[in-house]
């Protein structure tokens, strides 16, 4: 019996990512980490990755993408491709917050320990990142923000539990953290393969989302500033 295929589609961060998957295993993944190369890779990096896998369009049980927060432009680039193809194809499209998405695959990895707490970060602007908390079950601790960081920031969280900080955001923790022993830092990139999990479980629980009206989740305003008077 056929197992289910899902595209899956990364374009929340600097990494253009997609990976395809079948039945929760990763038949192939293509991405690159640079900015600015979403519009002229993402459709290349599909057809790529179907290839490699022996496999057809009309093949596709639906499309997942990475909802956000992240890139406006990354974002729309994303969810604009994911869109059409499901259009395309009539099949359905799959949204997975992508900072759910990267704990769980922390979490997948293996054991973590006791008394751990997620912390995916995206970098926003200077001091500021979209965040959340998340525990080794994939509970919501802190819902998904914006948050400006400071010293304090998570202060009643080291007082019983080692926060793992990880995600291109995590760096200007470090400079904050990196003495508290009860921070810890991993190196970790956004991609496809991050939705691999959860993207499944939406699909077997029927959790679809209608083509024609789904936006990304950008969780902050785009702001378009007028060029400077010369």
């Amino acid at each position: 019996m056929p197992g289910k295929l899902i595209l899956q589609i990364e374009t929340a961060t600097t990494c253009c990512s997609v990976a395809l998957a079948e039945n929760g295993i990763i038949l192939g993944c293509k991405e690159q980490n640079e900015r600015n190369i979403h519009a002229s890779s993402i459709t290349l990096f599909i057809e790529e990755v179907m290839l490699h896998a022996g496999k057809k369009y009309k093949d596709l049980d639906a499309v997942a993408i990475s909802m956000g927060p992240g890139s406006y432009t990354g974002l729309r680039i994303g969810v604009s491709t994911a869109k059409g193809l499901c259009y395309a194809l009539d099949i359905p499209l799959i949204a997975v917050s992508t900072l759910e998405a990267m704990a769980s695959y922390l979490i997948d990895k293996g054991d973590l320990g006791k008394n751990i707490l997620l912390c995916p970060m995206i970098d926003a602007r200077r001091m500021e990142v979209f965040t959340a908390l998340y525990d080794t079950q994939l509970n919501i601790i802190e819902s998904v923000n914006a948050k400006i960081l400071d010293e304090n920031s998570y202060n009643n969280y080291f007082v019983n539990h080692k926060v793992i900080f990880f995600g291109d955001g995590s760096d200007k923790c470090k400079q904050l953290f990196s003495n508290n022993p009860s921070a810890e830092f991993i190196h970790m990139e956004n991609s496809a393969v991050n939705l691999t999990r959860l993207a499944l479980n939406r699909f077997n629980a029927n959790e679809t989302e209608n083509v024609a009206y789904f936006e990304p989740y950008y969780l902050k305003e785009y702001l378009i500033k007028p060029p400077a008077v010369k």
